[in-house]
Order: C-alpha cells, then sequence, then structure tokens
C-alpha cells in the first residue's frame, strides 16, 4: 500500500515505510519551529499521520485541503512557513535522534519542497474537514521525544507510539 501527499499537479507516493521516516523527519522539524497558531495547526496535521494509529496506507493530505488563510498574506506566510519546515528537516535537523538512517529520506522532502513551490494556495478556505481547526492544534509536547502530538486526539507522540 502506498500514501498520497498531493499538491496541483503533483503526487508524492510513497510506501509504509518511507511514509513513516518523511513524516518523522517533518515532525522533528516543525516542533522546532511552530510559533504562531497556523503553524500549530499544520503541526496537527502532521502528527495525524500517525500509521501506528491512523493505519498503515490510510494516510495523506492533499495540500489543496488545508485552509492556507484567508489573505494573500496568510497565504504566503503559511507556505512559507510549510517550506522552511521541510528545509530545515533537509538539513537533517535532528536525524541523529533517530533509530535508523533515512537514507533516501532526502529525496522525499526535496519532492515535497517542489511540489509546495509549485503549489498556489487558493484563496479560500481548505474544503477538508480533516485539517485540524484552531481547538485542535498540536500545543502539547512529549517530554522523552521533544516533539508535539496529536492531543485532543491521543495521548502519544509519534516516536511513542512506535
Amino acid at each position: 500500500m502506498s500514501n498520497t501527499f498531493s499538491g496541483g499537479d503533483y503526487d508524492l507516493n510513497l510506501n509504509n515505510n518511507a511514509t513513516a521516516v518523511f513524516i518523522d523527519l517533518l515532525i522533528l522539524a516543525v516542533s522546532d519551529l511552530v510559533r504562531a497558531p497556523w503553524d500549530f495547526r499544520f503541526a496537527a496535521l502532521l502528527t495525524l499521520q500517525d500509521q501506528n494509529i491512523m493505519g498503515r496506507g490510510m494516510v495523506g493530505f492533499d495540500l489543496e485541503d488545508i485552509d492556507w488563510g484567508a489573505t494573500p498574506r496568510e497565504r504566503a506566510r503559511n507556505k512559507e512557513f510549510v517550506l522552511r519546515t521541510v528545509g530545515l528537516a533537509l538539513s537533517r535537523h535532528r536525524w541523529e535522534e533517530l533509530r535508523y538512517e533515512p537514507a533516501r529520506a532526502p529525496g522525499y522532502l526535496r519532492d515535497f519542497h517542489s511540489m509546495v513551490q509549485a503549489f498556489e494556495p487558493p484563496d479560500r478556505p481548505g474544503t477538508a474537514t480533516d485539517f485540524p481547526g484552531p481547538h485542535e492544534a498540536a500545543m502539547a509536547s512529549c517530554v522523552q521525544h521533544r516533539v508535539l502530538n496529536a492531543l485532543p486526539h491521543w495521548d502519544a507522540c509519534i516516536f511513542c507510539t512506535q
């Protein structure tokens, strides 16, 4: 099974193991960059990609479904945040904390970065009900792993469930 992350004319199809690596690296990066309320909502979207809870082959999202913001300035700022998150992950940020070497991960991250870079956020709210709302933002942190977790959906972080 594969998981699909889409945006515009691009799809990133990853097998289950590649998806786990991809999300692990993005969680490490996003947890250290979040500042604004929208950032915590995007972090929550990433935490919801935990296949150990959601099921293998059952995760993924479309950039089209994200609520990027109401104004051009908000949309540009939020897109830049996602690009910074991917860029930080590409810089091998906190990779030494993993129990494995993510050898193929740079390719997945570069592909996703290119997808987000080419994507033009729509000037309307996202259409997916699975993009976390403000009350579902990932505000809690796992003390052991120092990453955001998916409260209120479940109590554990993505590393605790592995």
